[in-house]
């Protein structure tokens, strides 16, 4: 998706009779407009403004407006959008079925609004809930497929809709509501249907959101219904796991110390692990409430600049890397948007390469730091091998 500005047809709202085939709606602080094909009844039109009512946007229609999509196949819509730091661009989506466009219309719409965000909120790929007395949001993260639709429909029967999607946290822990139609499965190879959340009676979310609680959703397969059961996550485990369900977390400066933060004001992580979804309301009712605080368990790591220039054969150096946290003995490295964990005397190869160091130098630092028993020269050479094949480490001599 481009996001340059690009030349648009001058259109105006009043050149459209009622302007009944515009769609008008706000993601994440991102202003979309969408024009339909002539494909596309004013039935079909009239369901996805029922779809994304909660989404709908107070702002005027942008200006200048979509042009009128040209119907190459069946049905086509045409969009423009601004987002609050004023990217602006357009894009036109066609599809053999109204499914179809539906729902690349709604993932179109979800990824422009998270690059317009990114590095500045943190953005969870979780469905979440709030309480509808005081605001307070719990996001449940799961990767695509994994649950996260059939647990928001739910759980929002008892507590606000805030996702499906994306829980978008400020800096001061707020959370920008995204709530979006919800995508359902229809079948193996087709569209999923988009189902707002009027329709399906979930409840709507307070104005004022905050985020109280993060939970990782495991899902399990049972013969028989297994009662929910909750339990904390170890923080380098979180990370782990939170880090490839957090869209464009890297684009932060510190990506990693900024989680960690997060997770500190929450408490810590938590997982829930259920078979059907009908026991979670009841089972995460505690983590509506505040969490006990505890001392954060994790330092900033070394990310010192690494020195450029010429590598000598036999001699390596770390990478460059985003951010790198120490949690207990084991230290997390974050390179573009990998997250490595390193553990026993991997910290100290780390350490011990921030300049270019022979290998024979590197076991010795290592050496001074975990002591030097039979084979250790060895097991610091087989290591060093292993970071090197994960980019951890550059070889020289390439």
């Amino acid at each position: 998706m481009s996001k340059a500005r690009m030349a648009w047809a001058p259109g105006r709202f009043e050149d459209l009779p009622d302007g009944s085939d515009l769609l008008c709606v706000d993601v994440l602080g991102t202003q979309f407009t969408v024009r339909w094909g002539r494909g596309v009844p004013l039935e079909q039109q009239g369901s996805m403004r029922s779809a994304w009512a909660r989404c709908a946007s107070t702002e005027v229609p942008l200006a200048p407006l979509p042009v009128e999509p040209t119907d190459a196949q069946p049905f086509s819509a045409s969009v423009t959008y601004r987002s609050r730091n004023d990217d602006a661009g357009t894009f036109r989506l066609e599809a053999a079925s109204f499914e179809e466009l539906a729902e690349n219309l709604t993932s179109r719409l979800t990824v422009a609004a998270i690059l317009a965000n990114a590095g500045v909120l943190t953005m969870l790929h979780a469905c979440g809930v709030a309480d509808p007395a005081t605001g307070a949001v719990v996001a449940l993260v799961a990767k695509s497929g994994t649950g996260k639709t059939t647990a928001v429909s739910v759980l929002a029967r008892t507590y606000g809709y805030v996702t499906d999607e994306t829980v978008a946290i400020s800096r001061d822990g707020s959370v920008m509501p995204y709530p979006k139609p919800l995508s359902l499965k229809q079948g193996l190879g087709k569209a999923k249907h988009q189902l707002g959340p009027d329709e399906l009676q979930l409840l709507p979310a307070p104005s004022k959101l905050f985020i109280r609680s993060i939970v990782l959703l495991n899902r399990v397969e049972s013969a028989h219904p297994l009662a929910p059961e909750l339990e904390r996550v170890p923080l380098a485990d979180a990370l782990l796991a939170l880090i490839p369900d957090s869209s464009s977390q890297a684009e932060f400066a510190r990506p990693l110390q900024s989680l960690c933060r997060l997770i500190d004001t929450v408490g810590g992580v938590w997982q829930v692990t259920y078979s059907e979804a009908g026991g979670l309301p009841a089972a995460l009712e505690p983590l509506f409430q505040p969490q006990p605080k505890a001392e954060p368990e994790w330092e900033a790591g070394p990310t010192d600049e690494v020195q450029s220039g010429l590598i000598l054969d036999g001699w390596v150096r770390r990478t460059a890397a985003k951010d790198a946290v120490s949690i207990g003995s084991d230290l997390l490295v974050m390179l573009d948007n990998e997250i490595i964990r390193l553990s026993g005397i991997g910290p100290a190869i780390w350490e011990a390469s921030a300049s270019p160091v022979a290998l024979v130098q590197l076991a010795e630092d290592v050496g001074r730091v975990h002591g030097t028993p039979e084979g250790y020269r060895h097991a610091v050479a087989a290591a060093t091998e292993q970071l090197i094949q994960k980019s951890v480490l550059t070889e020289g001599g390439e």
